[in-house]
């Protein structure tokens, strides 16, 4: 790996701890006995996870992470804190300068855990920030790798999205910020551990609450590495409903953004008629059915039939296939 991860700590004993127990994992490990020790690393190395100890002499890890802010904006910072010290934390990251901190005395799968994810983050938000159309659409493949059921999904949804778009003949910019931001509305998933994204049937309450977390995960990394407002927009709302029982926010009717909302319809079309982990793949007449009944309670009414229409004139369904209406608005 060529990136590297940081542990700065003015207590040897610990940094020793540390570095033995990342040893095995084939990340590349420096250490740090103060944060004056540890900044000049930063010109020299290509730093994804920086872990500090809060409390240490001199300058703080929140003091140090507060330098990094401009030095090196992408490297995702963790904060070792004891239980005395976590109001410091929990302030560190209210203001977007923690990712997480971890509580001493640590548990060693879980510190491994978070360090892992950290890393993914960091290349995340680095791939991201070329906007390289290559390389997002490769990054959305990537992330589909974590649910085999789901693989093509980002694209076909793409498809969808933009036969939406290309019927309300919006603006090159806006198909551009909708091809990106369908291929990369689950980016957040790559929070969620793969068992829950595979469960064969309905997830438990606790696991639901840890999936509706995603749109947040991934609005967060597209909104780091500075892509379109749009873009944003479309991986933190696209599972808000049009009734407004949606989430994260529950956001109604036009209050959710139109990008958005296009994403949706294609997302749930697509959903619709491939194979998921619990059910199969329903056929098309069903999933027009189904996207039907969905008409302004969790979609847009008025999209819905956006879709019905683009798809009838790519030959896609019957030209006597129901909806596609649109004199109702």
């Amino acid at each position: 790996m060529s990136v590297s991860i940081l542990f700065v700590d003015d207590e040897e004993h610990i940094l020793t701890s540390l570095v033995r127990l990342f040893a095995g994992t084939g990340m590349n490990v420096l250490r740090a006995g103060s944060a004056v020790e540890a900044l000049p690393l930063f010109e020299r190395h290509e730093i994804a996870v920086v872990v500090a100890d809060n409390m240490m002499p001199g300058m703080r890890g929140v003091q140090l992470f507060s330098r990094l802010k401009d030095s090196a904006p992408q490297a995702v910072k963790i904060l070792m804190t004891s239980y005395a010290d976590l109001p410091s934390a929990l302030e560190a990251i209210n203001r977007g300068e923690v990712y997480r901190f971890v509580v001493k005395p640590w548990d060693n799968d879980e510190l491994v855990a978070i360090v892992e994810q950290s890393v993914h983050r960091y290349l995340t938000l680095s791939t991201l920030a070329r906007e390289d159309e290559a390389v997002i659409q490769g990054l959305a493949q990537t992330i589909e790798l974590k649910d085999p059921y789901t693989r093509g999904h980002c694209g076909r949804v793409a498809s969808y999205a933009l036969m939406i778009a290309d019927e309300l003949r919006l603006s090159q910019q806006m198909l551009k910020d909708i091809r990106y931001g369908s291929w990369l509305h689950d980016c957040g998933k790559i929070g969620v551990p793969e068992t829950i994204l595979n469960f064969g049937g309905p997830v438990a309450a606790r696991e639901f609450d840890t999936i509706k977390k995603h749109p947040v995960w991934g609005a967060e990394v597209a909104r780091q590495a500075h892509l379109a407002t749009t873009v944003v927009e479309i991986v933190l709302h696209h599972h808000e409903r049009f009734d407004g029982d949606g989430y994260p926010q529950g956001l109604a009717g036009e209050a959710i953004p139109l990008a958005a909302r296009i994403v949706a319809v294609a997302d749930v079309y697509d959903a619709l008629t491939t194979e998921r982990p619990y059910r199969r793949a329903y056929s098309w007449q069903k999933g027009i059915e189904i996207l039907l009944s969905m008409k302004g309670n969790a979609l847009d009414p008025a999209l819905v039939d956006c879709l019905v229409d683009a798809l009838k004139k790519r030959k896609l369904l019957p030209d006597d296939c129901g909806g596609g209406n649109r004199s109702h608005g």
